[in-house]
């Protein structure tokens, strides 16, 4: 959820594995379709039997991680691969356990959503001592000497992007507005890109949008809700906002509908409205016609470079440390032609 503006491609660690895999209490095959199918050459372990990917989740609260944990589990299957599972509940302590678990199970590789780019340096370090090619998913790690691969949203440019298509909705209407944007939990990196990347596209529009709320969030319901319904008391004729993720689309939706502000596209009153991630209730949003536009992380591509990056390792193949997803905006205007591409809109459809 996440700027990594610059990309370091680096060309490191080629790995070698010796034993089979055995089971785990948690390991089981996906019964989930491939999600767009999967890609790359499938090479097994030494033995000649599948390999065994362990998957460590730091959290499914949300339908994010959901859509997110079963893609890797839809691709794995669709390649022959069984997967052990793990979540940790937000506890980076316990991470670091069922990893270690891992280990010891001698997986192939691993796939791990850290709780945060700190954190996660133990867990990359363990593996890199069991020769274990490890794969962040959506969360990368402080620059340390531990070696990782991490497949991660490029937060910045996406959020750029679609605060820039919002921009323009906003001058079309040939007034100035007063914004508010939900800020995420800022010990995530992923939320201080976006953060950065609304600042980028405010920059040179002060003249169109002019944000009088800052609201922190800490990736929380309730205080997204209470942040925007202060925000809107105090300055009731706010007409654009940004979430840093859809998921808090509920708070706002209801911060929206007590102050009278929740209408339609294209009708009076209307507040500009984005936000980030793709999830089910924007794609219903967009559908309704209330969201304006959303950047779409590709959940789809993430799952299959995060697996093949594994492969590649393993392999000996170079593997850029930053692997990026530039996902795509969604908006009144291509909703049609980019649903099928949306993770949220699949989940929404079934």
């Amino acid at each position: 959820m996440y700027p990594l503006s610059m990309t370091r491609p680096a060309t490191f660690f080629r790995l070698f594995f010796l034993g089979a895999c055995v089971g785990l209490t948690a390991c089981q095959k996906s019964e989930a379709p491939a999600a767009n199918g999967g890609s790359g050459s499938n090479a097994p372990s030494p033995n000649g039997k599948p390999l065994i990917i362990g998957v460590a989740f730091e959290t499914l609260q949300t339908e994010y991680w959901v859509a997110s944990f079963e893609a890797i589990k839809a691709d794995l299957k669709q390649r022959g691969y069984p997967m052990l599972e793990a979540v940790s509940d937000g506890d980076a302590n316990r991470q670091l356990e069922q990893v270690k678990n891992f280990i010891t199970r001698k997986v192939d590789g691993i796939i791990l959503v850290p709780k945060d780019a700190k954190t996660c340096l133990p867990i990359i370090k363990a593996a890199n001592a069991a020769s274990i090619p490890i794969v962040l998913f959506n969360r990368p790690a402080d620059k340390s000497a531990a070696k990782s691969v991490a497949i991660v949203a490029d937060n910045f440019a996406l959020t750029q992007e679609t605060v820039a298509y919002l921009m323009s909705e906003a001058k079309k209407t040939g007034r100035k507005h007063k914004a508010a944007i939900l800020i995420g939990d800022l010990s995530d990196i992923n939320a201080i890109g976006r953060r950065d990347g609304f600042d980028a596209a405010l920059k040179g529009n002060e003249g169109v949008v002019e944000v009088v709320a800052r609201i922190p969030t800490e990736w929380n319901q309730e205080k997204a809700q209470a942040g925007l319904v202060n925000a809107l008391q105090a300055n009731p004729d706010i007409s654009f906002i940004f979430t840093s993720s859809d998921f808090l689309f509920p708070s706002i939706v209801s911060a929206l509908k007590s102050a009278g502000k929740y209408h339609k596209f294209g009708t009076p009153g209307h507040v500009i409205l984005g936000g980030f991630d793709g999830d089910a209730t924007a794609y219903q949003m967009l559908q309704d016609g209330y969201l304006d536009a959303t950047g779409v992380q590709d959940v789809y591509f993430e799952a299959r470079q995060s697996i093949q990056a594994i492969l590649n390792l393993r392999a000996g193949k170079p593997v850029p440390e930053l692997i990026r997803d530039p996902g795509f905006v969604v908006h009144q205007g291509n909703l049609q032609q980019k649903a099928a591409q949306m993770w949220g809109a699949q989940i929404a459809k079934k």
